[in-house]
């Protein structure tokens, strides 16, 4: 392959709300470690390692999981060209714009591979052939989107009707074959579904794309106009904010919201179809994580403290406790510290009504696990009560909390493991392993870890109002809003 140079474009701003209750809203499924050690965003990222040509990832996120992404990409020793904060969620065709805005400055003649980050492949040597493949038709100013050749009539995804064949490239060395698009349908009911794999012709829809950085803004611009604008001026106006780019929030939120499919690909004559045969799934709900995992002789798959008898083809997961599952076949059961799913798989999608439901009687187990994670660390729940709570807090060696108070609620914080340096109004003291500390209701506190270890601490809240928006904030390392 000539010397050209691809950017992988992550997008990682869904929320996974079919693989509730492990995947919420502020720590979706592509931040979980669901197939593998490593999480879903890893092994998009990952899965591209050791291939010519290929740059440093940009990746655009939701503002609420930046510090989340940025931490995993550390552990990959992966230092991103940018880390894109997308204020609100506009859907594909924005997002992918904004990262092309950003490579456009230095690059625009650049590739772009775009992945979205909650994706499974198995075979990484078949998935980079067919991205070198990719590569060469998007150089040549294709619009390319791999189709996944299915396995079955799946319902559950879109589907892509092959048309005229551009490349017959099917060595080792070229990839698969590619074809003009001829269409993109909707996801279709099973007799439909049916009829589409017997024709041989048509494809699952992957979501995963490439192209010159020049060539989708020149197709947005033809076909959506007003995207290709907002997103453009919001870019412009936005400013650099550590180790992300914030989009400027009050331009970006006018854009209007549309995938990629719709505002572009299913309208431009550049379209061109790469068949994926690599062992693909989207992991769209507990189903489809059972078909990507290792099950046992009994077709179950088990993770953690786990039991079963006379079951069988059953997913089982338990973070917290001892779960024993007996007489079970096709049920999907997911253990977590706050909440558990049972579910036939037959009607696993249907898990997002119980979100929906969660959300209208304003309940907080769709928003966040009982762990929660900051840039500083995280914090859990232990107990709580009326006018009190308690919380474990763990701080990361080097970090501190905001300099902050409460209006309504006093602290008592007593350390467990390592070094505290507190600052109570105008006090500055450390505390060590089992000694404690009081912060009244209203005074200005800071909590900071200057060690080499974790801090490790319990924290008692009481007060008439304990939730996190009773936070005002006078100092911020992480330049966060009180909510965060």
């Amino acid at each position: 392959m000539k010397s050209m140079k691809i950017y992988p474009v992550i997008l990682s701003g869904g929320s996974g709300t079919r693989l509730w209750p492990l995947s919420r809203e502020h720590y979706p499924k592509q931040l979980l470690a669901l197939v593998g050690e490593q999480t879903m965003l890893q092994q998009t990222i990952s899965r591209l390692d050791n291939m010519p040509n290929i740059q440093a990832p940009l990746v655009v996120s939701n503002e609420e999981h930046r510090f989340l992404v940025a931490e995993q990409l550390r552990q990959l020793s992966k230092t991103p060209r940018a880390i894109i904060l997308e204020p609100v969620g506009r859907n594909t065709a924005p997002a992918l714009t904004l990262a092309a805005q950003a490579l456009a400055i230095s690059d625009p003649d650049a590739i772009m591979l775009v992945m979205p980050a909650d994706h499974v492949i198995k075979n990484n040597n078949a998935f980079q052939l067919s991205v070198e493949h990719g590569a060469r038709l998007a150089d040549q100013g294709q619009m390319v989107t791999f189709g996944v050749v299915p396995t079955g009539p799946e319902t559950g995804y879109g589907y892509i009707r092959k048309g005229a064949a551009i490349d017959r490239q099917t060595d080792a060395n070229h990839g698969a074959a590619a074809f003009r698009v001829s269409e993109f349908v909707e996801k279709p009911d099973q007799q439909k579904a049916k009829q589409y794999i017997d024709s041989g012709e048509y494809l699952w829809n992957s979501g995963i794309f490439m192209m010159r950085v020049s060539v989708w803004l020149e197709e947005l611009q033809q076909h959506r106009p007003d995207i290709a604008k907002v997103c453009a001026n919001a870019y412009a106006q936005g400013k650099a904010d550590a180790d992300f780019y914030r989009v400027d929030k009050a331009t970006f939120t006018n854009s209007p919201g549309d995938s990629i499919d719709y505002a572009v690909m299913e309208k431009t004559d550049r379209a061109a179809v790469i068949p994926l045969d690599a062992g693909w799934s989207d992991v769209g709900a507990w189903p489809a994580l059972w078909e990507v995992s290792v099950r046992d002789s009994d077709g179950n798959v088990l993770q953690g403290d786990v039991m079963t008898h006379q079951t069988s083809n059953t997913l089982l997961i338990a973070q917290h406790r001892f779960v024993a599952a007996v007489g079970l076949q096709d049920v999907i059961i997911v253990e977590t510290a706050d909440a558990v799913l049972v579910a036939h798989k037959d009607k696993a999608q249907d898990v997002k009504a119980i979100v929906n439901r969660l959300k209208e009687a304003k309940r907080s187990e769709h928003i966040s696990h009982r762990k929660v994670y900051r840039p500083w660390g995280c914090y859990e729940g232990i107990d709580a009560g009326e006018r009190f709570q308690v919380k474990r807090i763990t701080v990361n060696p080097g970090a501190a909390l905001s300099l902050q108070m409460h209006h309504h609620r006093a602290e008592h914080w007593i350390v467990v493991t390592g070094t505290a340096r507190v600052t109570r109004g105008e006090e500055v003291f450390l505390l060590t392993e089992n000694q404690s500390t009081y912060i009244p209701i209203g005074t200005k506190h800071r909590l900071e870890n200057p060690g080499a270890m974790p801090l490790e601490m319990i924290e008692v809240q009481s007060g008439g109002y304990l939730g996190e928006d009773d936070i005002v904030r006078f100092e911020d390392k992480y330049n966060r809003d009180s909510n965060q």
